[in-house]
């Protein structure tokens, strides 16, 4: 495809790779860079980035999946949802599988409750248009990009003046959890590639605290081979220098303002807040809530949903996994007993999570 294949050549990768390898040698010690991005983690799988990293560059995988770092108790609360007949639980496809406490989403469609994917937040939209006696209940997950179009579904519902719309919200932002992993003295971390879908709505300039504050580089990076490999030497060529500062290699999307509009949208609607990251635990004003004068729309309030104790499968590492700490294959339940087919951990459900990456590119 034009415009794409220019940054899958291989001559031009194998050069960069060359590149690095020298850059390489200058280092005084190993450094460990990470990317906070589902799809850069699984296009560093897909095209085998690290096989052609010298053993003194390390890429590990971080919390950059929005179905991943969902809590277990989030999880339960749609399934609660499902209960009532009166419920349509609208959904992104990733989440069906995602294991609860007790139970998926996927398991209690079998069972008969009213569960359907939707490809966009104002599909679900539609769907309380055209079912007025139901209620439709839209799963808001995600990072700052999604977040833009579900506050837009909430907007419209507004303007249709529909009473049975309703969004079970649960988003995270970046880049608070990227400064928690950075203060984190058992990673070590020497650099980010920063997530390249958020930055088209965040910007270049949201970074910017934190290389300044923990003196750490960070390159926000595309997807294709080209782009993680001149990511990575960007943010060589700041280690060797002795430099921590922002710089944006995938300038043909991102730029430092971000999207003004979808930021606006967002604050129309939403509100900083606490939230649970799974394998994180509890973040400071890293997620967003719907505003009190919209609660109406607030699931969680609006619905009043119990869904009783929260509990995780002690045998799952995807907290740890998420954190960088261990690899997919370090977990004892990789490709035995949890596969794309019957998994255990979220990081083996979604199309960009760690361990879905490794099984698929990795093994």
């Amino acid at each position: 495809m034009k415009f794409q294949d220019e940054f899958r050549d291989r001559e031009l990768v194998g050069n960069m790779a060359a590149n690095i390898r020298c850059m390489a040698q200058r280092l005084s010690q190993p450094v460990n860079f990470m990317e906070v991005c589902g799809t850069h983690t699984m296009s560093i799988y897909q095209y085998g980035i690290r096989s052609l990293l010298p053993e003194n560059v390390r890429l590990v995988s971080g919390p950059g999946c929005p179905v991943c770092v969902t809590p277990v108790g989030y999880v339960d609360k749609a399934v609660a949802c499902t209960a009532d007949p009166a419920n349509i639980v609208a959904t992104f496809g990733d989440m069906l599988r995602v294991p609860g406490s007790r139970s998926s989403l996927m398991e209690e469609r079998a069972k008969g409750a009213d569960v359907r994917i939707v490809y966009s937040p104002l599909d679900a939209v539609a769907l309380a248009k055209s079912n007025p006696e139901r209620r439709v209940i839209f799963l808001g997950i995600g990072f700052e990009t999604t977040a833009p179009t579900i506050a837009a579904s909430i907007l419209e519902a507004t303007r249709l003046g529909l009473a049975n719309y309703y969004v079970l919200a649960s988003h995270k932002t970046m880049p608070v959890p990227m400064e928690i992993l950075t203060a984190d003295p058992d990673l070590a971390l020497s650099g980010y590639l920063c997530p390249a879908h958020v930055s088209t709505v965040i910007g270049g300039n949201a970074y910017r605290p934190l290389a300044e504050k923990y003196h750490i580089p960070c390159v926000v990076t595309g997807f294709e081979p080209a782009d993680v490999m001149q990511g990575i030497e960007m943010l060589l060529t700041q280690v060797l220098a002795g430099e921590s500062r922002v710089e944006i290699q995938y300038s043909r999307a991102v730029t430092w303002e971000g999207n003004p509009k979808a930021r606006a949208i967002m604050e129309r609607v939403f509100v900083p807040c606490d939230a649970s990251w799974r394998g994180l635990g509890t973040l400071p004003g890293s997620g967003l809530a719907i505003k009190p004068e919209l609660a109406r729309f607030d699931a969680e309030k609006a619905l009043k949903i119990e869904a009783g104790e929260e509990r995780e499968n002690p045998a799952c590492r995807c907290g740890e996994v998420l954190k960088g700490i261990l690899s997919p294959f370090d977990c004892p339940l990789f490709s035995t007993a949890c596969t794309p087919e019957s998994p255990v951990g979220a990081c083996m459900v979604s199309s960009e999570g760690t361990c879905a990456a490794a099984y698929k590119y990795g093994r």
